[in-house]
This record gives structure tokens, C-alpha cells and sequence, in this order.
């Protein structure tokens, strides 16, 4: 497979990740892109560094940044545990929400024996705070799933499945989720989540100076079925 680099110097490399295979490598033992990203950084140094600063689960493609040594590795995964970096993702869930815009704050549970996550209450001492922001970009009429909405998200916290999670909770399930979405639970065929991560930001480790990459999936149903223009803004 070959490597979409967005950005790449001596501390960061910034690629886009394609749907469907892992971060990092996982008891599958398929192809993941911290492998690969590392076989292409030997290409330069016999022995690379590499560091993954925000993981993004296998269904998932977009924005992903890697750290390219041990100064920059402990410099961004500070910012993340300070909630420093800037994580927007594009969902298409089904149905239209209630409000155009809002605020989710839930308390989220994982379930390791099952590779999920649920909401909990607050006498739950496993229970951790998980918030995002979204907002309604556009809504399209389709005739097999009714109304399916794009989402912009801003993800204010990094709870595991949270996006969808939240949004299942909050009675807008993304499309493709057979986790999350009783639609897809119970089909048969396996489906491609409509979760992308749109935008990365962050203070550069060396120079502090704040940069951010973009990336959108125009052309990846069910994506493409919403306006281009919209996309392209959002550049």
C-alpha cells in the first residue's frame, strides 16, 4: 500500500489513514500503518523512531500524525493528555437531528472483554467524561435509509468508540456502524463506517508554532452523496 504523506520533517510526519486497516498492529496481525510508516522511514534511517500520537480505530480513515522521535513523541502526547490539540471528524449518521447544533457530555464505560464502549451513570466509579461538539452541515433524502445527515464534530475528549457511542446514545447512529447502529447490527453485509477524521491541530513540538491538516473524503460513499462544495470549504 502506498503512503498518502501530508507533511513530513525531522520531529512529525502527517499522513492520511485509509479506512479499514489499523494505527497499529493488533492481535489480526493484518498490514497496520505504524508498520508500514516504519518501514518507510528506514528507507532514510536504519533505525527510525516512531511514535503514534492519536490513534484512529481500523474502521476509521483521515488525519493521522506521527512523532519521529522521543522529544516530539513526549511534546504532542503531552498536548493530547492537556486537550491542547484541535480533533474534528465528519460522520454521516441516519435520521436528522432534533437540533441543528449541541453539546454532548456523557460518562463512558469501556468493555474490554468485547472491544466496546457504553454509557454509564455516576455512581459508576469506571466511568469517564466524554464530550463532544457537532454541528449540521447537510441533510439528503435517500430511499433506502431515509434522511442521512453529515456531521462536523468537534471531539473535545478521547474516550474509546466515543463519537459513536455518543452519537448512538443521543439517537443519531452513524451509518455503517455494526457496533452502534441497530440498522447495521442486524445486517448481514459488512459495511465502511461514515467516520473520517477531518482535522488535526497542534503546536509543532520544536517551534510551538500552531499547524493543522485537513482532509476530506468527497469521493467515499456515503460522503459523496452531500454537496462537494461543502468539502471543499472546509480546506
Amino acid at each position: 500500500m502506498s503512503l498518502k504523506i501530508m507533511y513530513e520533517d525531522k520531529h512529525v510526519i502527517c499522513l492520511e489513514k485509509p479506512q479499514g486497516i489499523p494505527s497499529q498492529s493488533d492481535k489480526t496481525n493484518d498490514e497496520d500503518l505504524m508498520s508500514l510508516v516504519s518501514e518507510y522511514l528506514k528507507t532514510k534511517n536504519d533505525k527510525p523512531y516512531i511514535g503514534l500520537i492519536q490513534r484512529l480505530d481500523r474502521p476509521v480513515g483521515g488525519v493521522i500524525v506521527f512523532a519521529k522521535n522521543e522529544f516530539a513523541n513526549k511534546e504532542l502526547s503531552k498536548q493530547v493528555q492537556l486537550r491542547q490539540t484541535q480533533k474534528e471528524y465528519l460522520a454521516v449518521v441516519c435520521g436528522k437531528p432534533d437540533q441543528e447544533a449541541g453539546v454532548l457530555e456523557d460518562l463512558l464505560k469501556k468493555l474490554k472483554t468485547i472491544n466496546m464502549s457504553k454509557i454509564t451513570t455516576s455512581d459508576d466509579k469506571l466511568g469517564k467524561l466524554a464530550k463532544l461538539e457537532y454541528s449540521t452541515l447537510e441533510t439528503v433524502e435517500t430511499e433506502e435509509y431515509g434522511p442521512l445527515t453529515l456531521l462536523k464534530i468537534n471531539l473535545l475528549t478521547g474516550r474509546h468508540h466515543q463519537i459513536r457511542v455518543q452519537l448512538s446514545n443521543a439517537c443519531m447512529p452513524i451509518w455503517g456502524d455494526n457496533k452502534y447502529n441497530k440498522i447495521f447490527v442486524k445486517k448481514k453485509d459488512w459495511t465502511q463506517i461514515a467516520l473520517w477524521s477531518y482535522k488535526f491541530g497542534f503546536r509543532h513540538p520544536k517551534t510551538k508554532e500552531y499547524i493543522e491538516f485537513k482532509a476530506v473524503p468527497e469521493n467515499i460513499y456515503p460522503f459523496k452523496l452531500f454537496t462537494v462544495e461543502d468539502f471543499l470549504k472546509m480546506l
